[in-house]
């Protein structure tokens, strides 16, 4: 067939006068923008005998209107059950028949479809992720029965602690704006949701200019963009800017509160935290820093002094979470109810002696060569370059080399981290507690400013 031609083809990137691992990398990252819009972008990982094929869809469930809360994550169940061409027997056949993998997972900001087979099989993979994406069909049978699917996939979520506590904290953080609201949906809205509102979400938001194609492995650029050519097929037709990377959508309203789930449980949850900016803060390699000297690893303060000094719980760790115009910095601790009062209370102090003399010269030292070390050994194979390069492109419209990150991390401060240690934890604080208590009233005194 004849093929579109190529409206900016990016060269192959030149090795840097930097030399090593910055130019070594460099030389094998391609990327091409279609004239749809549509961006592919591939990896070569030499020594490796797989492929790991992306299609990244810029959309999420900070794009769904509340009525429609969760389409995104049901279209994703939805477009595996059919497709013109091939049952979804046939597509789980397909790929069982090469050993590969096939999947998607969906966001608050995208969705991924992936698969990952032997090298020898790419156009395979390629071929069943197109498939998916682009032609499955929506099919009214098909929705009445994933539909139980998701359903029964939030009672899943129901029944994990850290699932539901992830999104209740979510919600104190963020209220009732997109990012604060389950991907999942709701038990209601997954209920009321019609074929029409799945295939109106399918043909509106999945276009080419807001898709990414990322393949990595032992891939050549020119074969990937021959078989995305054609199995894109028609809808590589038209022209198109790709959409740029979302900026977010202006301040987040409200404050941060507490929310608690009333649960006989054997174990309290619990997770506190504080909101921060985005994931284009300048100051973003030195959260992370924070982030790992918090809690981020064995001898992490919150772990020493939670877990290996008191015995207090056997899971405690803080994390980070990130979109395009906020974020936020989160303590998570589980523990026997008989001890949730004093977690709470030197979790607290812990927050609030870093909030106000920061952290030392041996805990930035550590934390950023256990990110380092983490962020290498994370690239190890073909999947995960895959992802790095697929959000990469989403989120910022361009390769960002590992190299680059670890200089980023390299040129991170003590005096950076505990400038961000001291903006951000001394903010309002929100928080999500999962346990036996029938009333906020009844929490440890540290929740009660966040009533």
């Amino acid at each position: 067939m004849q093929h579109p031609p190529t409206r900016n083809e990016a060269p192959r990137l030149r090795p840097q006068a930097r030399g090593g691992a910055e130019s070594r990398e460099q030389s094998l990252v391609r990327r091409t923008t279609l004239p749809s819009g549509l961006r592919v972008v591939t990896e070569t990982v030499p020594g490796v005998r797989s492929a790991s094929v992306g299609v990244w869809v810029g959309v999420g469930s900070r794009d769904e209107g509340r009525p429609v809360a969760g389409a995104a994550h049901f279209l994703e169940h939805l477009l595996f059950k059919s497709t013109p061409t091939r049952s979804a027997v046939e597509i789980a056949q397909a790929v069982d028949a090469v050993g590969g993998e096939l999947n998607a997972f969906t966001a608050r900001e995208h969705t991924c479809y992936y698969a990952h087979v032997l090298d020898t099989d790419l156009a395979l993979g390629l071929d069943l992720v197109s498939d998916v994406v682009l032609r499955g069909r929506c099919a009214a049978a098909d929705v009445e029965v994933e539909r139980d699917v998701v359903l029964e996939e939030i009672a899943m979520r129901d029944d994990d602690p850290e699932d539901s506590l992830g999104d209740e904290f979510l919600t104190a953080m963020f209220g009732d704006h997109p990012v604060g609201r389950p991907v999942i949906g709701s038990v209601e809205s997954v209920t009321a949701m019609t074929r029409n509102q799945l295939h109106s979400f399918h043909i509106r938001r999945y276009t080419p200019e807001r898709m990414v194609v990322a393949v990595a492995g032992n891939v050549d650029h020119d074969e990937v963009l021959a078989l995305v050519r054609e199995y894109f097929g028609p809808r590589l037709g038209g022209s198109c800017d790709p959409v740029k990377p979302r900026t977010g959508g202006g301040r987040i309203p409200g404050e941060p509160e507490l929310r608690l789930i009333t649960r006989d449980a054997e174990q309290t949850h619990m997770l506190l935290g504080v909101r921060a900016p985005g994931r284009h803060w300048k100051h973003r390699w030195a959260l992370a820093v924070l982030n790992g000297a918090l809690g981020g690893g064995l001898s992490s303060r919150l772990f020493q002094q939670i877990r290996e000094t008191r015995g207090l719980a056997y899971s405690v760790y803080s994390s980070v979470d990130t979109f395009a115009d906020s974020g936020a910095l989160s303590v998570y601790a589980g523990c026997l109810p008989e001890r949730f009062d004093e977690v709470a209370k030197v979790a607290t102090e812990v927050l609030a002696e870093v909030a106000r003399d920061g952290i030392t010269e041996s805990e930035c030292r550590i934390a950023k060569g256990s990110l380092r070390g983490a962020m290498v050994l994370g690239l190890e194979d073909s999947a995960s370059r895959m992802h790095r390069i697929g959000r990469n492109e989403l989120h910022y419209g361009e390769h960002r080399s590992l190299a680059s990150a670890l200089d980023s991390i390299d040129a991170v401060t003590l005096d950076e981290v505990n400038a961000v240690a001291h903006k951000l934890l001394n903010g309002r604080y929100g928080a999500a507690v999962l346990g036996d208590y029938t009333s906020k009233k009844k929490l440890p005194k540290q929740f009660s400013s966040l009533s």
